[in-house]
């Protein structure tokens, strides 16, 4: 089956322009958001959205200050909620079903407690991850690295200036532990660190700062009050991030988590098969097909 693609520029109440795309029949309603991580980084899910859209619509974006949509000025979680509110608008869709990956599963969080009303369903992959999960993930991380590989990465992260390829050798370094298989690993993260660039860094630490300061994990009783009736948590067991801090959000806001076996933080690469299934089962649900 062929969709058809479609693609704009929406302007925001502040004068940025967010360049988005939509695969599938856009007059569905409701129809799909999915929302990708970072932050700092160009939307990369346009691998995942083939997957549901003849089920309904996939509406995806370049946040502000990533990929398409330039922009310079600070950053703020509240103008990124905004944003997404003001994109519905222009879409002419009163209420979505979100997809989110990682950054983008806080973003949607976010969204859901300030709009619970526009939020059809919500399905959280890999994300949010809340409690005192980063000392595992590094801990994880440097275990999957060989001693010189964590050399070399603190090296290029304390360089004042970095050239092209050392750009690239740094996320290939940062991001290859992401994934359950190593060597396909090295592989996607190589590929991604060419592609989904430049990395906004200064969007990641402004946004990160703000998580820090304003946790997700103190919103998570109000976040529970305002879920849509469909909402559900996905995480790939051989994720750096410790998928225990998934179950514990699973029980803390009473939602199903559906483990990825053999798969990393983008579990779609690892296991297609799994993830295309879970989506697809998921959506049919939300949008009644």
């Amino acid at each position: 089956m062929t969709l058809m693609e479609t693609q704009g520029l929406a302007s925001m109440t502040d004068g940025a322009q967010l360049r988005w795309t939509a695969l599938g029949d856009t007059t569905r309603k409701p129809p799909v958001v999915m929302l990708h991580g970072g932050p700092g980084l160009p939307d990369y899910l346009g691998v995942v959205a083939p997957m549901i859209a003849d089920l309904a619509p996939v509406y995806r974006y370049d946040q502000r200050g990533t990929g398409r949509s330039p922009w310079r000025g600070r950053h703020c979680g509240a103008r990124h909620v905004d944003d997404l509110a003001e994109l519905l608008d222009a879409w002419g869709v009163p209420k979505a079903v979100l997809i989110g990956h990682s950054y983008g599963t806080d973003l949607a969080s976010r969204f859901c407690l300030a709009h619970p009303d526009r939020v059809a369903a919500m399905l959280l992959m890999c994300g949010p991850f809340v409690g005192e999960w980063r000392t595992g993930d590094r801990a994880e991380r440097e275990r999957r690295m060989s001693a010189a590989q964590r050399e070399r990465l603190r090296a290029l992260e304390a360089a004042p200036r970095r050239t092209e390829e050392q750009e690239v050798e740094l996320l290939t370094l940062a991001w290859f532990t992401d994934h359950a298989d190593p060597e396909r690993g090295w592989h996607w993260a190589a590929q991604g660190a060419r592609q989904r660039r430049p990395v906004n860094w200064a969007m990641n630490s402004e946004l990160g700062k703000e998580a820090r300061a304003d946790p997700l994990d103190e919103h998570l009783a109000d976040l529970r009050a305002h879920l849509p009736a469909r909402a559900e948590l996905l995480g790939g067991v051989h994720d750096p991030r410790p998928l225990s801090a998934l179950a514990s959000l699973a029980f803390r806001l009473a939602l199903p988590l559906t483990r990825i076996e053999d798969a990393g933080h983008e579990p779609w690469l690892e296991q297609p098969d799994a993830v295309r299934g879970h989506l697809r089962r998921f959506v049919q649900g939300a949008v009644g097909t």
